[in-house]
């Protein structure tokens, strides 16, 4: 098995779908919106859109192209994320100050890229195993950053007193979630991780047996209304509930809620890439870090998943839910007809207790892609899952996505779990 793996001979046809749909999420967006950037994890929407174009230029068409010339020699500098072997970069907290290359030239900048790109397509000057391999992480690479371009937009709106939409509200409205159960599952090996056959990243394998102890998850995901009963038992204020680094964050930050969430008139709001709404009490909970949602499973006398629970489950189910392609951009309630584990995919990115680690026998691959995944294989936990803002195709039971412990400003939320 090669570190990365591809799943089929891609065309002009699937890149320019993919390429299409990160425009298509900018179209509701001013260019002033798209060159500001809110915090220090975050980049501006009209970065993403050349950083994205950077990886093709970078990865493909300065090595597939002989006679190719880059756009502009600067980009390289500019619109590098993290690949220290393909050169200098600008430092992420200062993107906000790149007042140009402008978003006229940015939209050139994509263009320029894509006709050479569609050229090479179209001669089928992509057919070895490498390329064909280089150009699907590329698109996966992209649909990964349409996902931050809009969890980055929605952190940007927050901080404005306004408190405007990005997109059209929806009707929200629902039955009540179902009532929280637990589901056992049962001891025994387990098959996880990436076997030969469809896309994935190099930190999904090698496919290895692991034994899980019988245990029960919850049948959905944790509510803003079992959040509330956490906030109103002073769950914030009680410091025996938190990890010793998860009680300094929150006492240094003043953390007293999710992020997004507004209290008027005693009553809570939520705000998100819709605008600002009353708070949905059977919606799933959201914008959590690890060390709230570690708090919140102790003073449930519960405790939260391992990465290879959520995986062993949700191999059984077909990707599909509130994804990206639903345009909710809000997480929605459990359905309470369903039986089973629901939500499994969608909503919420879901805390594992699972460090993100090296699999058995993991390699990273080879070259600068070697940095996409490795060298992050420290201090930051799993998460399963997927969300609202999550394109399906990104998706499969062995995805691991991985942050720090105190990041909330992802669609990041948790289910329950406990031992047997």
């Amino acid at each position: 098995m090669t570190a990365f793996s591809a799943a089929k001979q891609l065309g002009a046809s699937d890149y320019q779908a993919i390429r299409k749909q990160s425009e298509a999420l900018c179209v509701s967006l001013s260019a002033e919106d798209m060159q500001a950037q809110s915090m220090a994890d975050a980049s501006p929407v009209k970065w993403h859109l050349a950083h994205t174009s950077w990886f093709f230029e970078t990865f493909i068409l300065l090595k597939q192209c002989k006679n190719y010339r880059v756009f502009n020699a600067a980009f390289a500098h500019l619109f590098n994320s993290y690949y220290e072997s393909a050169g200098t970069r600008h430092a992420r907290p200062q993107r906000g100050l790149l007042t140009r290359p402008s978003l006229e030239q940015v939209y050139a900048y994509r263009r320029y890229v894509d006709e050479h790109m569609l050229q090479l397509l179209d001669r089928g000057q992509l057919e070895s195993k490498r390329c064909q391999l280089v150009l699907e992480t590329g698109l996966h690479h992209e649909m990964q950053h349409q996902e931050l371009l809009l969890t980055d937009v929605l952190h940007l709106f927050s901080c404005n007193p306004l408190y405007e939409a990005v997109f059209e509200a929806h009707d929200n409205s629902s039955a009540a979630a179902p009532a929280l159960t637990f589901i056992k599952r049962n001891a025994g090996m387990y098959k996880v991780g990436h076997e030969q056959g469809g896309f994935a990243y190099d930190n999904e394998g090698p496919a290895h047996d692991v034994y899980l102890p019988a245990h029960k998850l919850a049948n959905r995901l944790v509510t803003n209304a079992e959040w509330q009963a956490f906030i109103d038992d002073k769950g914030y204020e009680q410091p025996l509930l938190w990890l010793s680094d998860a009680w300094a964050r929150c006492q240094r930050e003043k953390w007293q809620a999710p992020l997004y969430w507004h209290k008027q008139d005693d009553q809570w709001f939520q705000f998100g890439l819709d605008g600002l709404q009353v708070l949905d009490a059977d919606a799933p909970v959201c914008h959590v870090s690890y060390y709230e949602a570690e708090a919140f499973a102790r003073w449930a006398g519960k405790r939260l998943p391992k990465e290879h629970e959520l995986e062993s489950v949700s191999q059984e189910q077909p990707v599909s839910g509130n994804l990206a392609e639903s345009r909710h951009w809000r997480p929605q309630p459990a359905k309470l007809e369903q039986p089973g584990i629901q939500q499994l995919w969608g909503d919420v990115w879901e805390w594992t207790q699972s460090s993100y680690m090296p699999y058995p026998g993991f390699r990273a691959e080879q070259g600068a892609l070697g940095e996409y995944n490795g060298k992050f294989m420290i201090n930051q936990l799993v998460l399963k899952g997927g969300s609202c803002v999550t394109p399906a195709a990104q998706l499969r039971p062995s995805y691991r996505n991985f942050f720090y412990p105190f990041h909330r400003w992802q669609f990041m939320g948790l289910r329950l779990a406990e031992d047997m």
